[in-house]
C-alpha cells in the first residue's frame, strides 16, 4: 500500500512517553517511503514497525526528527546519503529486518549523532566481529543491540579496523519469511539494558520502544 499523504494526515499522532510528538505508521504494509514532506517535520518520532519497506531512502530533510521505529521490515539496503535527510537522527530500531553484509551497513557511518542503534535478528548481526564493525564504523552509538559500548569494545574495534578497508560481507541469498518473534534471549537483553540503565531518560527511552513494539511479543 503506497504512503500517500492522506494516510500520513489520517494516521495517529500523539505525544508518547518520552514527550516527543510520534507519527503511528504501523502495520499498514508500506513499501517504499515518500511523501513524508506533507509532515513539515513536526515529529520528533515516527513509527514504520511492521511494514514491508526494503531500502532505507526516500526521506525529505526532517531536522526534527530523533526516533525511527522500523522493526519487522524487509530492509536491506541503508542509503548512503541517509545522513543529509536525517540530521539528528539520535536512535534507530531495525530489529528483525534483511540486512546481511556489513557493506549494508555503510548508511549508517555518517549519522553523527546516532546513539542507540538495534540490529538485532538480521543476518548481518551473524557476521564474525559485527558488533566491532558497527562500533567502529559509528563511533557516535553508545547503545548497540540493548547493550551499552564500553570503552574496551572500542579498543578492540579500533584494533580491528584501523588503517584497514571497511570489511565487505559477502553477498549470499535470504528470503525474508513472517515477522520473527521475540526469543527469551531477547526479553533478556532488554530487561538488562533496563536494569543497567544510568538515567531516567534512558529508562524511559527503552521501555516506551518496548511498549511501542520495537521488540515485538515483550
Amino acid at each position: 500500500m503506497r504512503l500517500t499523504p492522506d494516510m500520513i494526515e489520517e494516521a495517529p499522532q500523539f505525544v508518547n512517553p518520552l514527550k516527543e510528538r510520534e507519527l503511528d505508521l504501523r502495520g499498514r504494509k508500506i513499501p517504499v517511503i515518500e511523501n513524508l514532506a506533507v509532515t513539515l517535520d513536526q515529529f520528533d518520532c515516527i513509527d514504520f514497525s511492521d511494514n514491508e519497506v526494503k531500502k532505507l531512502d526516500g526521506f525529505p530533510l526532517l531536522s526534527r526528527l530523533s526516533m525511527l521505529l522500523f522493526n519487522n521490515n524487509k530492509v536491506s539496503k541503508v542509503a548512503e546519503d541517509l545522513y543529509a535527510a536525517l540530521p539528528n537522527l539520535e536512535t534507530l530500531i531495525l530489529t528483525g529486518n534483511c540486512l546481511e553484509g556489513l557493506a549494508d551497513l555503510r548508511g549508517l557511518s555518517k549519522l553523527s549523532r546516532l546513539k542507540y542503534l538495534s540490529l538485532m535478528r538480521n543476518p548481518v548481526a551473524a557476521k564474525p566481529h559485527y558488533r566491532s564493525y558497527v562500533i567502529y564504523t559509528c563511533p557516535s552509538v553508545r547503545v548497540l543491540d540493548y547493550k551499552r559500548v564500553r570503552e574496551q569494545e572500542r579498543v578492540t574495534a579500533r584494533k580491528l579496523f584501523a588503517g584497514k578497508k571497511k570489511a565487505e560481507a559477502e553477498a549470499k541469498t535470504f528470503t525474508p519469511g513472517e515477522p520473527v518473534k521475540q526469543t527469551p534471549a531477547d526479553k533478556e537483553a532488554i530487561k538488562a539494558a533496563i536494569a543497567k540503565a544510568s538515567s531516567l531518560d534512558e529508562i524511559r527511552r527503552l521501555e516506551m520502544m518496548l511498549n511501542s513494539g520495537a521488540i515485538p511479543g515483550f
